[in-house]
């Protein structure tokens, strides 16, 4: 992808949709590394700066079954995925984001997920892992918003049908 102001203006509002992140141990680490204070934002342009503040503030739920420990605003979750998130769901208050890319396939093998969005950008790579590869079952979805960045990226919002 090709991470602009638009775009990332727009993921920041995702995260703001959500109380707390939901993440496999690979996207945490990834993430954590790149925006954890002091992270790599000293590099960065200073219109990341809403995103990094945002991700670095929230609450984060990390499943893995390798890690001893997390901190960083975190806390592991073991045991059963279905149980342990269908009982992070009942919490009050607006609901879960989730990231990574095994991660939401296992929540949609589950039928877990309430709203996904995908964001197309438009840059062909040829390479990459790919989303809810192996997924069992079909899920179709319906369109709840579409929106159009001037990078020519598409973020497009579905709840299953």
């Amino acid at each position: 992808m090709s991470p602009d102001e638009e775009t990332h203006r727009h993921a920041t509002e995702g995260l703001d949709r959500a109380d707390a992140l939901l993440l496999g141990r690979v996207t945490y680490e990834l993430m954590e590394s790149a925006w954890r204070p002091p992270g790599q934002m000293e590099e960065m342009p200073d219109w990341v700066a809403p995103f990094g503040r945002t991700i670095d503030a929230m609450k984060k739920y990390v499943v893995s079954s390798t890690l001893d420990r997390v901190d960083w605003n975190a806390e592991l979750v073991r045991g059963d995925l279905g149980e342990a998130v269908q009982k992070l769901k009942q919490e009050p208050g607006k609901g879960l984001g989730v990231g990574g890319v095994q991660l939401p396939l296992a929540l949609a093998e589950q039928g877990l997920i309430d709203e996904y969005e995908f964001v197309v950008h438009p840059r062909l790579v040829g390479h990459g892992p790919t989303l809810f590869a192996g997924l069992s079952k079909h899920v179709d979805l319906r369109l709840v918003d579409r929106q159009e960045f001037g990078s020519g990226a598409v973020a497009m919002r579905y709840e299953p049908a």
